[in-house]
């Protein structure tokens, strides 16, 4: 079954609105050594930041399971002393209807590291 397209009023075709889609990785080891980085990156910037914010701006896969891997993801960037909690705010994930989740902010330390 293939989609048709409406044409507008004077005639033109529009163009065919562009998604983005949205990886899902494999296994957890290879999509934590993937979106490690890039949070070890954004805590060493020392902006306050939600997870779903760099995930977003970086194209990040979802892990196998996104609903215990994301906030595990954090729990051991604490951990480790990357990152901090800083507060709450409203969520921009277009699913979440602006939820209240957790925002984060690099450590002096995770500062040092990417010096």
């Amino acid at each position: 079954m293939t989609a048709t397209v409406q044409p507008a009023l004077d005639g033109s075709v529009p163009e065919p609105r562009k998604t983005r889609t949205q990886r899902q990785a494999e296994d957890y080891e290879t999509w934590l050594a993937e979106v490690w980085p890039v949070f070890i990156t954004a805590a060493a910037s020392g902006r306050t930041f939600t997870t779903y914010e760099i995930a977003d701006a970086h194209n990040l896969p979802q892990p196998p399971n996104p609903q215990a891997h994301w906030g595990h993801l954090m729990t051991l960037l604490k951990g480790e002393g990357y990152v901090r909690k800083v507060s709450w705010a409203c969520s921009s994930r277009p699913t979440a209807h602006h939820s209240g989740v957790r925002t984060w902010r690099g450590t002096a330390a995770a500062r040092r590291a990417a010096a």
